[in-house]
């Protein structure tokens, strides 16, 4: 595996270590399971949104929770609903896994999710970047004193 040296970061940002930990998180989701297929799509500044093909999975058997700045959407089928079902039918060919899943995205700071909904197959999640008005720039005039600071 590839390292990444980040010491010429230190000499002009600071707070970059938290860049270091963002490169780590990246380099271990690159070990995740490709299943099942997802995209990310931008559908504004500040909005994001993730859909994921889930053929087979119902809304009872999908699991979204955010911890962390992690997304982590997990799919888990129903083992004895799918034996009884599977001993009925026989397959000539099995293309739709149907297999349990684990996807993990790591969301930027200030990412909250806004909503999910599962339509046609397609599990989809919004998102939305809210800056704090604090995080916010602001212009600092010279010879001025932040309450803050006093």
């Amino acid at each position: 595996m590839r390292t990444i040296d980040l010491s010429p970061l230190y000499r002009s940002f600071i707070g970059s270590d938290h860049l270091a930990s963002l490169i780590d998180a990246a380099s271990r989701a690159e070990k995740q399971s490709t299943y099942p297929p997802y995209n990310i799509e931008l559908l504004g500044d500040d909005k994001y949104r993730v859909t994921m093909a889930i053929a087979g999975f119902s809304k009872d058997d999908v699991s979204i929770q955010v911890e962390d700045n992690t997304l982590t959407i997990t799919g888990t089928k129903k083992a004895e609903a799918e034996n009884k079902e599977n001993k009925e039918r026989k397959f000539l060919h099995k293309g739709i896994s149907e297999r349990n899943f684990e996807r993990k995205f790591q969301l930027g700071d200030h990412v909250k999710v806004l909503a999910a909904d599962m339509e046609n197959g397609l599990l989809h999640i919004d998102m939305e970047r809210v800056i704090p008005e604090a995080k916010k720039p602001r212009q600092i005039e010279i010879g001025s004193r932040l309450l803050e600071n006093q």
